[in-house]
Parts: structure tokens; C-alpha cells; sequence
């Protein structure tokens, strides 16, 4: 499936505070998430490029170029994304220096093809995070229209792209042993993360020690649409050496994305 470079914006003017469907913990979910992705993707682009001499086929040169013009407008939107969340009083401005210090260090003390398979283990996490989001109608009922349609937008991007750091890593000469092993690093650092995440949004929110959102929360993660717990066995393929990520096939799941986005017409 071609890689579509879509420059598109979001009016998130009329965004609430409480935006998927008045659901506190599972809308500061989504919001803690956001605030990765600038520092992220920006991680994301630097890791891939620094390979990009390695990279002998013009097929992979011109995917490796459109990943790259895709993160950078998910950059851009988030951006302004975590811009409301600040106008909110939320701490994301705090957030996100910890996520660049972190990932800072990484840039400094990793090798690069580490950082590169850094990069393969989290574009997995999100390919798979992205496609609940399209193949649920149920993730994302009663959110906010221009919310939808911007994680949807991602969520297909995500998919379309998540096979070209990979690849560049295979092309690099990424061994299993350093697939693994990042894998198995970048799994304890992120879902940290997360959780830190989630803490500090609730806390802001005033419902941090609410059992009502954490049970609401526990039910929409593990039980319906439970996305943690459809991510495990796609996560655990991971693990397998001949794994590639395009062994999960979910072609058909994008074109109606893509249908939709055509003729309806999502983006604000």
C-alpha cells in the first residue's frame, strides 16, 4: 500500500476539556499519549534518517522520505493538540521536556542501530494501538468529531508507514538479538511512561484518586474495546525472528479508512 502524504488540520477550537465522550480517564488516555508524540516522532525521523545511507532500494528511499513528511504533520498537529491540553492547565509543557530529556540521553549513550530498533519496537506499539482505533467503531464512540477524525487520521498513517523503520533496520543490518532486546527495553520505558502519564493528567484533573475513572478506564483498556488486551499476542509475534510487520495484514481495514476520508471528509 502506497504511503499518502496528507497535510491536514484539525479545528479543535470547539474541543472539550472531558472530549470522548464526557469519560475523564479515558480522555486523559488519549491526552497523555499526546503529549509523546512531538518529542517522539521527532526521535522517530532522526533515528531513520541516520540510516538512510544504508538503504540501497529506491522503493525503501522514497517510503523512508513519505514516513517522514507523515510524522512531521503528526508532529505538527499534536503540537497544537498539546497546545489546547496547556491551555487547559494541564502540565504537558513539563511533560514533554521530561520526554525530550529522556529521549536526548538515549541520542547520546545508544548506539544508533539501537535506537534505530528503539524506534521499530514503538512504531509496533503504535501500529497496533492504531488499529484498534480504526477496526472499532466502539474506541472512539461519542468523542468529539475533530478529535475522531485526527486519531483516526494517525491511526491510518501509523499503519501505512509501520513497516519502514523496520525495514531501514533490516537493511542497516539489525540482528534478532538487538530487535529483541530494544523490544524488550522499549516495553518497560514506554509503558512507564505511560503510567506516569496517566498519573499526572488525573492529578490535574482532580481525578486521580476517583475509583469511578479508574474503573472506568480498567474496563475501556481491558475489557470493551480492551485494547491492552487485544495488543498482547500481536505484541508477543513480535518476538519471533522471522517476524515483519505486514504479516499483520490489515490492507483492507486501511482503503476503507481511506473511503471514508475520501468521500466524507473528516479533517476540519
Amino acid at each position: 500500500m502506497a504511503i499518502t502524504i496528507r497535510n491536514l488540520r484539525f479545528d479543535l477550537a470547539t474541543v472539550p476539556r472531558h472530549w470522548h465522550g464526557g469519560r475523564r480517564g479515558v480522555t486523559s488516555f488519549f491526552d497523555n499519549l499526546s503529549v509523546f508524540f512531538p518529542a517522539g516522532e521527532r526521535f522517530f525521523i532522526h533515528s531513520v534518517n541516520a540510516h538512510r545511507s544504508r538503504v540501497s532500494s529506491p522503493a525503501l528511499q522514497a517510503e523512508v522520505r513519505a514516513f517522514a513528511a507523515q510524522e512531521g504533520f503528526h508532529t505538527r498537529e499534536h503540537e497544537r493538540y498539546n497546545d489546547l491540553l496547556a491551555a487547559q492547565g494541564y502540565p504537558v509543557v513539563a511533560m514533554d521536556a521530561r520526554v525530550q530529556r529522556l529521549l536526548g540521553w538515549v541520542r547520546r549513550v545508544a548506539p544508533r542501530r539501537w535506537q534505530l530498533g528503539a524506534t521499530c519496537a514503538l512504531e509496533h506499539f503504535t501500529a497496533l494501538l492504531a488499529h484498534m482505533l480504526l477496526s472499532d467503531e466502539a474506541a472512539l464512540e461519542g468523542a468529539h468529531p475533530a478529535m475522531a477524525a485526527l486519531w483516526r487520521w494517525h491511526a491510518a498513517e501509523e499503519n501505512e508507514h509501520k513497516a519502514v523503520a523496520f525495514d531501514v533496520f533490516t537493511e542497516a543490518g539489525g540482528s534478532y538479538p538487538e530487535r529483541a532486546g530494544t523490544m524488550a527495553l522499549a516495553t518497560v520505558v514506554f509503558w512507564a511512561k505511560v503510567f506516569e502519564h496517566q498519573l499526572r493528567m488525573m492529578r490535574a484533573d482532580g481525578t486521580l484518586w476517583s475509583p469511578r475513572e479508574w474503573a472506568e478506564l480498567g474496563r475501556w483498556l481491558f475489557f470493551s474495546p480492551g485494547p491492552l488486551r487485544r495488543l498482547l499476542r500481536p505484541y508477543l509475534a513480535y518476538y519471533r525472528p522471522g517476524f515483519h510487520p505486514w504479516d499483520f495484514d490489515n490492507h483492507a481495514l486501511l482503503e476503507r479508512w481511506e473511503s471514508s476520508y475520501l468521500h466524507q471528509g473528516e479533517a476540519a
